[in-house]
């Protein structure tokens, strides 16, 4: 896949599988493939967006970026700069605890709960400058006023310092999980489904908080969901997760207008329409997805896949790309590109 200029993160070949243990001795007898073989890249500055079922990887892949699980294999590389414009190459994949102390301060994750990813016995003020007094960026009065100002940033008030999280609603809550994430000024952060558990009205207020943020502080965004609604509107990019691998990449208008899997195609067209006259038709999928422990030969997709023929069960289709920065894993590919959607 070829790379744009001035990214920030690449991943290759990325893989995650999970063993199956059974017996006394706890034999390995299968592997559940939640990550098996993605390749993408991130600018500066952009958000991609990563959308598929659940299940289908989209946490693992972040979670195996920032190390919180390590991958099975396949390379993750952070091009950090440096405060003297050096540039460095850092292959996550393989960095041991003081490097990945250093990078942890580059890249953040904001979790889809802030109920369980806030710590309930620590004042809002200690939950955002842990982080600041761990990786030692500021002590005593000037930790205290680095953390009203991120208050601040996201909407929150000063007074709100020395209360707890259960005192606040859930969208006040992913706000403090904001700051926190902002604490360490990264240049990347993982937003793994944050507005998920949110009511509509309070995600609109999130979603717009973090474009806003991501303008002022040149943030590059993964951003997972599966709401292909929020997908379309904070995303510059978006990627497809099927089982375990990467279907379709293409800038958000391209992908929503023409899409070149059929995956996508079903999932696309399953999203609600203001336009009443609006002409399109649903795709329902047949069959269950297949479990990621013993998937299907050649194309994932093929059991569920109207356009599916004998070479789909047989060959794994790469991802290739059909148009500029249009990049789709499927043997009939063209077949959606005449047809459009």
């Amino acid at each position: 896949m070829g790379l744009e200029n001035d990214w920030l993160l690449k991943v290759e070949g990325l893989r995650k599988f999970f063993p199956i243990r059974k017996g006394i001795i706890q034999k390995t007898v299968a592997y559940v493939k939640a990550v098996d073989g993605v390749s993408f890249f991130i600018k500066r500055g952009e958000t991609l967006g990563l959308v598929g079922e659940s299940g289908c990887g989209k946490t693992t892949v972040g979670k195996c970026i920032l190390r919180l699980i390590n991958p099975t294999s396949g390379k993750i590389i952070f091009l950090n700069k440096g405060k003297d414009k050096d540039v460095k190459e850092i292959e996550i994949s393989s960095a041991g605890p003081v490097e990945l102390k250093k990078i942890r301060k580059k890249m953040q994750i904001i979790f889809q709960d802030p109920d369980s990813s806030l710590n309930p016995r620590m004042k809002v003020g200690e939950i955002i400058g842990e982080p600041i007094y761990f990786h030692n960026i500021a002590r005593g009065k000037k930790l205290r006023e680095k953390v009203v100002s991120l208050l601040k940033e996201v909407g929150l008030r000063e007074e709100n310092i020395d209360r707890y999280p259960h005192e606040f609603s859930g969208g006040q809550r992913q706000r403090i999980a904001i700051a926190r994430a902002l604490a360490v000024n990264p240049q990347f952060i993982v937003c793994d489904e944050p507005v998920t558990a949110l009511d509509v009205s309070i995600q609109a207020q999130i979603l717009n908080l973090m474009k806003d943020l991501q303008e002022r502080y040149h943030l590059s965004y993964l951003f997972i969901a599966h709401d292909l609604s929020v997908i379309r509107h904070i995303s510059d990019r978006v990627m497809v997760m099927y089982l375990g691998k990467i279907v379709e990449i293409a800038k958000t208008d391209e992908i929503f207008s023409s899409p070149l899997h059929p995956y996508t195609e079903a999932l696309i067209s399953a999203v609600p329409e203001p336009d009443v006259e609006d002409k399109r038709k649903e795709i329902i999928l047949k069959g269950d997805v297949p479990s990621p422990v013993n998937p299907p030969s050649g194309c994932y997709f093929h059991p569920r896949c109207s356009y599916a023929q004998e070479i789909c069960s047989r060959e794994t289709p790469p991802l290739l790309e059909h148009k500029s920065g249009h990049f789709a894993a499927c043997h009939f590919s063209r077949k959606l590109q005449l047809k459009g959607i």
